[in-house]
């Protein structure tokens, strides 16, 4: 296992995947004139209508940054791949719990905003990141 790797590749994978879903939202409130969180309750329309989206983001997204990873190992396992997606469904988790609910910022989402309004999208998500090395494995086979 090469965890210097394995958290930059979960790093960049998440940076993507935020940024995707960044651009989705203002294309949204942009061109498709959607109502954003100043015009609406919550994080506006815009923000809402791509909420069953998310999870396709990162089922495309976090394979290819998989696949690097696995690319990059001296052995190719399985096992490695499995191992690898465990680790970053937890650290998702633990960035998601930081980073969207416990520290203050604008667009900061309470516990039940974030795990249970947010249901089925954000469980689903999780499991698209653990999966994304193992897909990623089989794609380097």
């Amino acid at each position: 296992m090469n965890v210097g790797m394995l958290f930059l590749w979960l790093l960049v994978g998440y940076v993507v995947v935020t940024w995707v879903g960044i651009g989705h939202t203002v294309f949204n409130i942009k061109v498709l004139h959607m109502q954003s969180m100043k015009e609406s309750e919550g994080l506006g329309e815009g923000y809402e209508k791509t909420k069953p989206w998310h999870p396709l983001y990162n089922i495309i997204i976090f394979p290819i940054f998989g696949w690097l990873y696995v690319s990059g190992l001296d052995q190719v396992s399985l096992g490695a791949a499995l191992v690898a997606g465990v680790i970053w469904a937890a650290a998702s988790m633990l960035i998601d719990l930081f980073g969207w609910v416990l520290i203050p910022h604008p667009l900061q989402l309470t516990f039940k905003q974030f795990y249970v309004e947010y249901q089925p999208w954000i469980t689903i998500i999780y499991v698209a990141i653990f999966l994304g090395p193992v897909i990623g494995y089989f794609l380097a086979r």
